[in-house]
C-alpha cells in the first residue's frame, strides 16, 4: 500500500469517537434520559471547541434546534449532528477538531435535497449572519420534508 493510503491519525480517531459514540447509544437505548444525554454530550463537545469554533458552533445549534425542534443532537465521529427519525440529517465539522479550514455544515444522503442531477450538500461556515441563518433554517426544512 502506497505512503498516501490508509487512514491518518485523525481519521483514525474519528473512527475511535464513533465506535465509542455507538457504545454509549446502546447503553443508553433503554434509558429514559437518552435524549437529555445524547444534548449534553453535544453541549459538552461545542464547549470544548476554541473560541472561534465555539462561536459558531453555538449558533449553528441555535439556528438548527429553532428551525427543526423535533430533531435530536448527537455526536456523530465526535462532531455535533442533528437526526431525524432516528438517523442523522445535517453535521457540523470544526477547524481546530477536524483540520477543516473553515467550520461546514452539512447533509448526510438522507436529506431531501435533490435538486436536478447536480446539487451541494456541504457548506463552509465562514462567519455567520442572518442570511445564513435563513438560508441553513430553509435547508434543514426541505431536508427533513
Amino acid at each position: 500500500m502506497a505512503e498516501d493510503e490508509g487512514f491518518d491519525e485523525r481519521e483514525r480517531a474519528a473512527m475511535r469517537e464513533r465506535a465509542a459514540e455507538g457504545k454509549k447509544a446502546d447503553k443508553r437505548k433503554k434509558s429514559s434520559n437518552k435524549a437529555a444525554a445524547e444534548a449534553k454530550d453535544v453541549f459538552d463537545a461545542i464547549s470544548a471547541l476554541s473560541d472561534a469554533d465555539r462561536r459558531i458552533a453555538v449558533w449553528l445549534d441555535k439556528v438548527i434546534t429553532a428551525a427543526a425542534p423535533d430533531l435530536t443532537p448527537r455526536l456523530w465521529y465526535g462532531a455535533p449532528a442533528y437526526a431525524h427519525e432516528g438517523k442523522v440529517l445535517c453535521f457540523f465539522r470544526t477547524t481546530n477538531k477536524d483540520g477543516v479550514r473553515c467550520t461546514v455544515f452539512g447533509f448526510q444522503q438522507t436529506a431531501n435535497l435533490d435538486d436536478g442531477k447536480f446539487w451541494p450538500t456541504s457548506f463552509a461556515v465562514a462567519d455567520i449572519d442572518e442570511a445564513a441563518a435563513k438560508q441553513i433554517k430553509e435547508l434543514i426544512l426541505r431536508a427533513k420534508s
